[in-house]
């Protein structure tokens, strides 16, 4: 053992001159982790590690011992600033098969793994996720690593037959957004509402949602509007399981949904960074940018969907005015930031943060792990809080108006006539009162 660890430091030490991240530019496509200078066929315990998948990620594999591998996190594409998401699988385990993971490069120094946080797994016989028992998992600086911050879980695999996934958080996929949206259009409801605002670099779909009673979209109708816009950190995940929930509540019969479609507009667009998403990058997209820091000026052909959403917003609003909110350098750029200063004092701007891990129930010092049916009940309450927000607890509910069989070939006169540009959307219409939300995690301690 001392022997192998001081291979691993040595191997350490030459990584350090020529950066052993930056080395890593792709995901491990069925790597199979044999001992150095074995030769032959890999037999049943020698791992083999695939990343080659929607928001996967994993870039490197060092066998250690036959209990103890290294992996090593693929940075963010055209970005190695970022390497915090993971998300890979491992199979040929043998039964009772025992391992230490060394997850080795993350970036940052501050992590929930130190207050309990654990990964995620789940196997093809127990397709549900579910976190690691937090007593199976380490966090700390490591030496052997050029002094990194290294994340270490023990793991016994029982299942010969079984494929593990392992992740940083619950994922939440691009395509798993498009079949959601997909079985919400088939329902045909009169007030919801889905339109391409524009593509992604790599052409994947910015959608963006109406939801709303049809007369309120009517010709001269006034507009309190809600925008809500979520997952531009694509490692973020658990603002797509929450802003879900808010949609699910938003379309629901539920009589608080009705009263806020009846007297407000909601429109949504789930996720801005649908490429990072797809590449399972932590914080950029494609191209390596922190669409977060590029809301001033985005460019439509780098920021595609940034600029999409942005030229929608001012188009709807077109009176920029001075604000004092938020006037932080380091924030420059962000959502909250370049918002808060384009709306005026009718307007508000919020960051909904959450925890990759936990909440603390009132009352009580005790944290509560995150399940992905908790996100989209947050979700549901984020939704009922603005009966409060707009004050409607006293508004008795308004009937829906009669729909006509030809109203939906007339729904988009009646919104905002969009004209597809390149890569995006224009609208028209000018709403009196607005309101901005974006959705993310709790980054600056996760």
């Amino acid at each position: 053992m001392k022997t192998n660890m001081a291979e691993r430091s040595k191997t350490a030490e030459t990584g350090s001159d020529i950066g052993i991240d930056e080395i890593i530019t792709g995901n491990l496509s069925k790597y199979t982790a044999v001992p150095p200078g074995y030769y032959g066929q890999p037999r049943k315990g020698h791992l083999i590690f695939d990343a080659c998948f929607e928001s996967g990620n994993l870039g490197r594999v060092d066998h250690i011992t036959e209990f103890e591998f290294d992996l090593f996190i693929r940075p963010d594409t055209c970005n190695p600033r970022f390497r915090v998401w993971f998300n890979f699988t491992v199979e040929n385990v043998k039964e009772s098969q025992r391992v230490i993971f060394n997850i080795v490069n993350f970036s940052k120094t501050k992590s929930l793994y130190r207050d309990g946080m654990a990964p995620m797994v789940k196997s093809t016989s127990r397709p549900k996720w579910q976190r690691l028992p937090p007593k199976n998992v380490y966090y700390y600086r490591c030496p052997d690593h050029r002094k990194n911050y290294v994340m270490s879980f023990a793991f016994c695999f029982d299942r010969e037959d079984d494929v593990y996934q392992f992740a940083y958080c619950y994922p939440y996929t691009y395509t798993r957004l498009q079949h959601y949206l997909d079985n919400l259009q088939k329902r045909n409801m009169d007030y919801f509402f889905r339109e391409l605002l524009g593509l992604s670099v790599q052409q994947r779909q910015l959608d963006l949602l109406t939801i709303t009673n049809p007369v309120n979209l009517r010709p001269g109708a006034e507009e309190k509007v809600v925008f809500i816009t979520a997952r531009v950190h694509p490692g973020e995940t658990p603002s797509s399981f929450v802003c879900q929930g808010i949609i699910d509540f938003l379309v629901s019969p539920h009589p608080i949904a009705k009263v806020l479609r009846d007297h407000l507009v909601f429109k949504i667009a789930p996720m801005l960074n649908p490429d990072g998403v797809y590449l399972g990058n932590y914080r950029c997209s494609l191209m390596g940018f922190d669409l977060n820091r590029h809301w001033v000026d985005p460019s439509p052909w780098a920021h595609p969907t940034l600029h999409g959403v942005k030229q929608l917003i001012v188009q709807m609003y077109n009176n920029p005015s001075s604000t004092s909110f938020n006037r932080d350098a380091v924030k420059a750029g962000t959502g909250r930031r370049f918002l808060g200063g384009l709306l005026d004092d009718t307007s508000y701007c919020y960051t909904l943060e959450v925890s990759f891990y936990s909440y603390i129930v009132g009352g009580t010092t005790s944290a509560v792990p995150y399940t992905e049916e908790a996100y989209m009940k947050l979700g549901r309450n984020v939704a009922r809080t603005f009966l409060d927000y707009y004050r409607l607890n006293t508004i008795s509910e308004r009937p829906l108006a009669p729909i006509t069989t030809t109203w939906r070939e007339k729904a988009s006169s009646y919104r905002c006539a969009y004209h597809r540009g390149a890569g995006n959307n224009q609208a028209v219409s000018k709403p009196e009162k607005r309101t901005q939300a974006s959705l993310k995690e709790h980054t600056h301690s996760s």
